[in-house]
């Protein structure tokens, strides 16, 4: 019977529909999951959790009392997830880490083993807490495993993990080849000329807004809609165009019929320390759409899907108003180069690499005694108050595990 699996995700269940959505809804189908939101505060005296069920995921949000302090707020958090485990019944859960920012409420709790899926070199964006790379350390120490969302992330951890493999990212070449033959705009798009030039993501300081504004300028006859929520930058930093669209979080569902109205797929990222790592999931999206494609020179669009002639790169105003010209006139990859480059590259495919290395690290776990063993007592309505940790009955420090894993390998 496979462990339960507890993911800390930096990312909430029902924002951007990406990487932890779709790994975490695959493993959902062959055991219990449970994905633990970051918290969210409360008027409410006491820490507590909700729980909802998504894509058979059981979706855990913390809930703390407003303001407080940093070390409170650690020893309420590890409390909540200690009654979590107790409540529901988790012995010895797979930990799976997207955010090292977890570790100081979990780091106490017994497992199978640690998974540290590193989606984003996090402490290069914008706000990233101080903490953090001394964490994602600590992490990288713990972990049993170490999987990698694109080929420059998994080139920064594989000198620092031995079993650090690279799965970039994946698409679901179904959901997104709906787009081919959409023929129903939605009502918020339709109003809205041709042609059009789309984004679809999270629109943050990795947006190249001067490009944006640049291109806007440059072709006022080319309408540009940009679907996705702000974060960590002020919306009127959008440029404010007639000819540029803003129209926020769309259901994932829905995605496939907005594609299916553009005529070029853009992704205008900024070259910075936020975007030196990314592998931008909606490469693979646009593409499974049947959309031609013009990015900025990220590093994992270059390489590979630039160098397979699948995406034009194009940096400038000028560089980027002539690619998407091309494009509209009809220079672009044929389908059956994008399907047969897609073919190998299905979430559905990446999950199940991922999870044969899972199943043998387990099956290495089950035959070699533990030496870590927590227990931890019930807590007390004193203890559910103030958020103090319930006592340690006994704890030893995690040994080095020997796992040769002949599953192993190296994803590509």
């Amino acid at each position: 019977m496979p462990r339960d699996l507890v993911c800390f995700s930096h990312l909430r269940w029902d924002y951007v529909y990406q990487r932890p959505n779709h790994l975490m809804a695959r493993a959902a189908r062959e055991r219990r999951v449970y994905f633990i939101e970051e918290p969210m505060e409360s008027p409410h005296p006491l820490p507590r959790t909700t729980i909802v069920v998504r894509d058979r995921v059981r979706v855990v949000t913390p809930w703390l009392p407003e303001g407080l302090p940093e070390a409170a707020r650690t020893r309420a958090l590890a409390a909540l997830i200690d009654r979590l485990m107790l409540s529901e019944g988790i012995d010895r859960p797979l930990l799976w880490y997207y955010t090292p920012m977890a570790l100081p409420w979990t780091r106490h709790l017994a497992n199978t083993g640690v998974i540290f899926d590193s989606m984003d070199h996090l402490a290069a964006f914008r706000g990233a807490p101080a903490a953090l790379l001394d964490l994602e350390s600590e992490l990288l120490e713990r972990a049993d495993l170490v999987f990698c969302g694109g080929a420059s992330l998994h080139e920064r951890m594989r000198q620092r993990h031995r079993h650090s493999h690279c799965f970039p990212s994946s698409v679901d070449e179904h959901h997104f080849g709906k787009a081919r033959s959409a023929n129903t705009d939605p009502t918020v798009q339709a109003r809205i000329a041709r042609p059009r030039v789309g984004y679809a993501g999270v629109i943050d300081e990795r947006i190249d807004l001067e490009l944006i504004d640049g291109v806007a300028r440059a072709r006022p006859d080319w309408q540009i809609v940009l679907i996705g929520p702000v974060a960590k930058i002020a919306p009127e930093d959008i440029p404010s165009l007639p000819n540029v669209h803003l129209l926020g979080l769309q259901p994932y569902a829905d995605l496939p019929s907005f594609l299916a109205g553009w005529d070029v797929g853009w992704m205008p990222f900024a070259r910075n320390d936020a975007t030196r790592y990314i592998s931008p999931t909606k490469t693979p999206e646009y593409l499974a759409a049947g959309l031609p494609v013009v990015s900025t020179s990220i590093r994992d669009v270059v390489t590979p899907y630039g160098d397979a002639g699948l995406v034009t790169i194009a940096d400038s105003v000028e560089d980027t108003v002539q690619a998407m010209g091309q494009t509209m006139a009809g220079a672009r990859p044929s389908l059956g180069a994008v399907d047969a480059f897609l073919s190998v590259r299905s979430w559905d495919r990446t999950w199940s690499t991922m999870a044969s290395l899972i199943a043998a690290l387990e099956q290495e776990v089950a035959e070699q005694p533990s030496a870590v063993d927590i227990a931890r007592v019930p807590l007390t309505l004193e203890q559910r108050l103030t958020g103090e940790l319930p006592r340690v009955v006994r704890s030893t420090a995690r040994p080095e595990r020997r796992v040769s894993l002949g599953a192993r390998r190296e994803a590509s």
